[in-house]
C-alpha cells in the first residue's frame, strides 16, 4: 500500500474496519497527548527544556532514520529544492514547534497546553484566509469563535489560580501551534508528491539533529548523566508518545481516511485533562470542562468543511 493512500470517503467501510481504524486514531491521539504528562514529570526530576527534547529525539531518532534510510534506497531521489524544503519544515514543524511547547510546559497545566495547541487547525484556516485570501462562511467564523472563547475561558480560570507565569507559557505554547500549523500548510504539496511515511521520516531526521545539536552548543555533555528515572521516562516519551503515534496517525488515515481520523483525534484534550488530575494531581473543574467543550464542538465544526 502507498504510504500516503487514503481511504475513499465514497467508499462505505464495513464496520470492524472503521471500529479498527477509529482505536488505532483515538489510541494514537490519546498517546501523543500524554507526551506533555511525562513531560511535567521529568520537570520534576530539574531538567529543562534543552535537555527533555534532547533525550526525546535521541530516543526516537534511530527509528525515523531506519524508516528514512528505507525510504532512500527504494524510492527515487528528492530534488534539491525539496531536500532544503524538508529541512526547513523539520526545523519549523518538529524542532521549534515541539521546543517552545516543552518550553510552555514548565509554566501551564497540561489540560490548557493541550487545548492550546489543539487550535492548530484554526491558525490554518486563518493562514488560508489572511494568506490565500480563501473566503470562510458564517458557520466556520462560529466554530472559530467557540473554540477561542473555550480558550479564553480556561486561560483565565488557569490565571486566576495565581500562577504568575500562566500567560508566558500559554505564549509558548501558542508559538508551538503557530509553527505546527505553517508545517502543516507547507507539506500539503509535498506529501501528495513524496509521501507522507517518507516526508516525516526525513523531517524527524532534521528535527533530531536539531535538538540532538542545540543540546551539545547550550549544555554541557555531563548533563547527559541523568537519574535512571529521566532515561525510562524519556523513553516513554520517544517511543509511546513520538514513534507510536505518528505511525498510528498514519495507519488510522489509511483505514478510515484523514476527516474521520481528525476527528477521532478529539479525544486528545479531554484525555489529556483527566491524565493530568489522575497522575500530576492537577485539579479538573467545572470551567475546564465548559472550556474544554466550547474548543471542542469548535474543532468539530471546522473538520466537517471539506
Amino acid at each position: 500500500m502507498n504510504d500516503d493512500a487514503t481511504a475513499n470517503p465514497a467508499a462505505p467501510l464495513p464496520r470492524a474496519a472503521l471500529l479498527a481504524g477509529l482505536s488505532i486514531a483515538i489510541a494514537g491521539a490519546v498517546l501523543f497527548s500524554t507526551k506533555a504528562v511525562v513531560a511535567k514529570l521529568l520537570y520534576r526530576y530539574h531538567i529543562d527544556a534543552v535537555s527533555l527534547i534532547a533525550f526525546r529525539m535521541l530516543f526516537s531518532f534511530p527509528v525515523f532514520a531506519a524508516v528514512a534510510v528505507w525510504k532512500m534506497r527504494t524510492q527515487p531521489p528528492l530534488s534539491t529544492r525539496d531536500r532544503w524544503r524538508i529541512v526547513g519544515l523539520g526545523l519549523v514543524g518538529y524542532y521549534l514547534s515541539s521546543y517552545l511547547d516543552f518550553l510552555g510546559l514548565q509554566h501551564i497545566t497540561v489540560g490548557l497546553e493541550r487545548l492550546i495547541l489543539f487550535l492548530t487547525p484554526t491558525f490554518v484556516l486563518l493562514a488560508n484566509v489572511l494568506v490565500f485570501k480563501r473566503r470562510i462562511g458564517a458557520m466556520e467564523w462560529a466554530a472559530l469563535a467557540l473554540a477561542y472563547c473555550g480558550i479564553i475561558l480556561v486561560f483565565v480560570h488557569d490565571l486566576a489560580g495565581g500562577s504568575g507565569s500562566t500567560i508566558l507559557g500559554s505564549l509558548l505554547v501558542l508559538g508551538s501551534a503557530v509553527a505546527y500549523a505553517l508545517y502543516l500548510l507547507g507539506t500539503g504539496e509535498m506529501v501528495r508528491r513524496i509521501g507522507s511515511l517518507r516526508l516525516v521520516a526525513y523531517a524527524m531526521c532534521v528535527s533530531s539533529a536539531a535538538c540532538i545539536g542545540q543540546f551539545f552548543l547550550l549544555r554541557p555533555a555531563g548533563m547527559l548523566v541523568q537519574p535512571a528515572e529521566v532515561y525510562w521516562l524519556s523513553l516513554v516519551n520517544a517511543v509511546f508518545c513520538t514513534v507510536f503515534p505518528v505511525f498510528m496517525t498514519m495507519a488510522a488515515v489509511q483505514r478510515i481516511g484523514a476527516a474521520t481520523a481528525s476527528q477521532a483525534g478529539m479525544i486528545g484534550p479531554v484525555s489529556t485533562l483527566f491524565l493530568g488530575a489522575l497522575i500530576l494531581g492537577e485539579p479538573v473543574t467545572g470551567v475546564q470542562l465548559a472550556g474544554t467543550g466550547l474548543v471542542l464542538v469548535g474543532i468539530y465544526l471546522l473538520s466537517l468543511k471539506k
